[in-house]
């Protein structure tokens, strides 16, 4: 039987284009993930991000807060909260009250901010962001135990005695994970403290190849420092979508695909263009983008599982509007009814059920004509016999 914890997602940054109405377009990702809820997926990372005019949503918990009152079982998590700008004390309290808000649903991601730009509205050197990520995780992660007082100081924060007033809700926390791109630091960040990853960089070329070193990375980073990483906490993100047949779906996201690249990660962020003719169907063939039909699709995470060499417990689908609304929530859709249940192991007990009929219907069916015909017999007197042969008749088909 197939693994059935694997667990289905979005890693919801979000991506709007600039021009259009933000407020409406806030409301649409809650709406999303509303839907998401609705279809049976696990859950959602809302990302952090300050400026350059496409990823809206500063503040995750808002959201979060926001989507816990509209839906009942989808997980909730910042995808990620930027370490480095908050006060880790801060953050501790904040996500203590989340996770009593949601009942245990809330999850904390971490990272050390996405965007120079930022950072540099506020005045931090990008050379420090990832040291001081490290600071605050060990701080949060201190505070969470609730065993003893915590003082640090360091040359951005400074704690005194500091100790949570509101212990978590979840038993003995909520989940926490680590951002991880394709350099080594978020996967040593990860196994430090044993926590969850959020493969980010499996969406970039080259990234699908390098999971298993990556996860590597993490279990020699946990051993050194006494923990232990679990697989199932390790949540790949790529780039997805689905419609009835593959040409449907490329026609659905090309046009999409291109303005996002190229308004916002070419023209804004500065990425080098891309040298393919056809940069959608190549990512398509180098495993990193998931577009197609739903057996497309699934193939392409079976080969994810195979690049990782033991498998992850979650896929994230990066969130984006490369379709329009209509197609973007159909695909969501066609994933959940047919590509969710065969990595979930819902389908096994359902398709052995059917084949064992087939396989045994002349013994196991075969005796109904007779059953209807005795029943006539034998308790059908009254019945006219016109009726009698019309039931028998349709039995016997």
């Amino acid at each position: 039987m197939a693994h059935r914890g694997m667990k289905f997602g979005v890693f919801l940054a979000p991506f709007h284009r600039v021009g259009e109405n933000p407020t409406l377009a806030i409301n649409r990702d809650i709406e999303l993930l509303e839907w998401l809820d609705h279809l049976g997926y696990s859950e959602a990372w809302i990302g952090e991000h300050h400026s350059a005019g496409w990823e809206l949503i500063a503040s995750p918990e808002l959201i979060i807060a926001a989507a816990a009152e509209r839906t009942k079982h989808i997980r909730l998590g910042s995808g990620v909260t930027s370490l480095p700008y908050h006060h880790p004390f801060l953050v501790a309290q904040r996500w203590v009250q989340l996770d009593h808000m949601t009942r245990g649903r809330a999850m904390l991601g971490c990272g050390p901010g996405a965007l120079t730009s930022d950072a540099y509205m506020l005045g931090i050197e990008p050379s420090t962001q990832r040291p001081r990520m490290l600071e605050a995780m060990d701080a949060i992660i201190r505070l969470l135990k609730c065993e003893e007082p915590v003082t640090m100081k360091t040359d951005w924060f400074e704690m005194r005695d500091a100790r949570l007033h509101l212990a978590p809700y979840s038993d003995p926390c909520f989940e926490i994970a680590v951002a991880s791109t394709i350099t080594p630091f978020g996967m040593i960040a990860a196994g430090t403290h044993g926590v969850g990853v959020l493969s980010i960089g499996a969406g970039l070329p080259g990234g699908p190849e390098a999971l298993a070193d990556q996860w590597k990375i993490a279990e020699q980073a946990a051993a050194k420092n006494g923990k232990t990483m679990d697989r199932k906490n390790w949540r790949v993100v790529v780039n997805a979508h689905v419609a009835e047949e593959d040409e449907q779906a490329l026609r659905e996201v090309s046009k999409g695909e291109r303005i996002e690249t190229q308004t916002y990660f070419e023209d804004t962020l500065g990425r080098p263009p891309g040298r393919a003719d056809d940069p959608l169907r190549d990512g398509v063939k180098m495993g990193t983008t998931l577009v197609g039909s739903p057996e497309t699709v699934a193939k392409g995470i079976r080969r994810l599982l195979e690049y990782s060499k033991g498998g992850f417990g979650g896929i994230l689908f990066r969130a984006h509007e490369w379709a329009n609304r209509e197609q973007t929530m159909r695909s969501y859709e066609l994933f959940a009814r047919y590509v969710m249940p065969q990595f979930q192991g819902s389908l096994d007990t359902i398709v052995g059920s059917q084949q064992w009929a087939r396989d045994n219907r002349k013994q196991v069916f075969g005796p109904t004509v007779e059953a209807v015909k005795r029943a006539f017999t034998d308790f059908g007197a009254a019945v006219p016999e016109e009726f009698r042969s019309r039931t028998i008749g349709a039995r016997d088909v």
